[in-house]
């Protein structure tokens, strides 16, 4: 069997890194031959040591500088930077796998050209299905270019709807931890840190995912997704309340049964899957032991607790380009809480004064995409200055 040729986008954040053991544990069965990672130099200096990469990218040519002294040698890879780098990786002719995990909007890019240049993907970055989601999935299908899901929540609904006749399918329902503010009180989340917000009960994963957890803007940015992904009407799309993070997503079909997957939660699993597919591999989590997990809950979502969730589904409905402008406010949003210039609170309060403010229209190309995107961080950031 031939090793499948992989370029990771997001190489050192915590998909990337996770992606990188299942590759370590399955040497026969894949071989990295693209890295394109932000500033963490450190890291990616040993997953460049450890995979032997052809290529590697970084964020500015400062960084490649600094990789080329550091790494030296004839053997070091070729090194690019920015945003051309990136779609480098994506697009190296020796690769047929895909793994996009970069952060958020930037990941867009590399992604789309991957799929124009007929690499499989394994998506980790729900952004690209936010803003772009008809675009990439009619450039995938019109290239024949499968998509697999890295969320845990789409790999647990795309492993649920194999073996079904897909017009039996009846809704799906997505799971959520609720975030570290489950059960806090509105007036309480007032006041909350952003060290609060990183510090997810049941994941460990990046910054801005876990300040999207905890707003539960990632159950919206998900429920966008699985639209495009899984060829949904919203109305078909459920989300549920699950502190525990056994049941990582479900499908209902027509005569009411409802299938579930279940597992530990590690991102191992999801990403395994979507390079094995159809396969389940091997892994070294230990098995799920439903005995000692012991109850398992679920409830409806709080909007009014949680209105980054009910601008996300606004924004679905509305359409064209506002789930762009709405992704890219946020992004905004994010930071500037991160950076203490805004209160949790406030998060979506600039997010639903930024979408207030936009005309939605038809996207009918990247560039339209991207010119969305660019409108709503610079509509968001004068906000902010008011």
């Amino acid at each position: 069997m031939d090793a499948k040729r992989i370029a990771i986008l997001g190489s050192t954040g915590s998909i990337g890194v996770k992606a990188l053991e299942v590759v370590r544990a399955h040497p026969n069965r894949y071989r990295v031959l693209g890295l394109a990672a932000g500033r963490n130099t450190g890291l990616l200096r040993k997953q460049i040591r450890d995979f032997k990469p052809i290529a590697v990218a970084v964020q500015d040519q400062d960084l490649v500088l600094e990789l080329k002294r550091e790494l030296g040698g004839d053997d070091s890879p070729l090194l690019l930077y920015g945003n051309e780098g990136y779609i480098k990786i994506a697009t190296l002719e020796e690769v047929d796998t895909v793994i996009s995990a970069i952060t958020g909007a930037a990941g867009l890019l590399p992604t789309y050209e991957a799929i124009k240049a007929g690499k499989h993907i394994a998506l980790a970055n729900k952004e690209t299905m936010v803003m772009a989601g008809p675009l990439v999935m009619s450039e995938a299908e019109n290239r024949g270019v499968p998509i697999l899901p890295i969320d845990s929540e789409h790999s647990a609904i795309f492993q649920a709807l194999q073996g079904h006749p897909r017009a039996d399918l009846n809704r799906v329902i997505l799971t959520a931890s609720g975030g570290p503010f489950v059960d806090m009180s509105l007036d309480e989340m007032k006041s909350v840190s952003p060290a609060q917000a990183l510090d997810h009960p049941n994941w460990s994963m990046g910054a801005k995912i876990s300040i999207d957890s905890a707003t539960l803007m990632n159950k919206g940015l998900e429920a966008i997704e699985a639209k495009w992904l899984f060829k949904l009407e919203m109305h078909q799309i459920g989300i549920l309340i699950h502190p525990q993070s056994i049941v990582h997503s479900m499908v209902e079909y027509k005569d009411g049964s409802i299938l579930a997957q279940l597992a530990v939660p590690d991102m191992t699993i999801p990403i395994s899957y979507a390079l094995s597919f159809p396969r389940h591999l091997e892994t070294s989590l230990p098995p799920l032991k439903l005995e000692e997990v012991g109850t398992l809950t679920f409830r409806e979502p709080e909007m009014d607790k949680f209105r980054c969730l009910e601008l996300a589904l606004k924004a679905a409905d509305t359409g064209d380009s506002m789930p762009a402008v709405l992704n890219g406010a946020n992004e905004v949003a994010v930071a500037a809480f991160m950076e203490g210039r805004i209160g949790f609170l406030d998060i979506p309060k600039l997010i639903e004064k930024t979408m207030g403010a936009h005309d939605p229209h038809p996207i009918n190309s990247i560039e339209a995409v991207i010119e969305a995107d660019r409108w709503a961080r610079k509509k968001a950031e004068k906000v902010l200055t008011r």
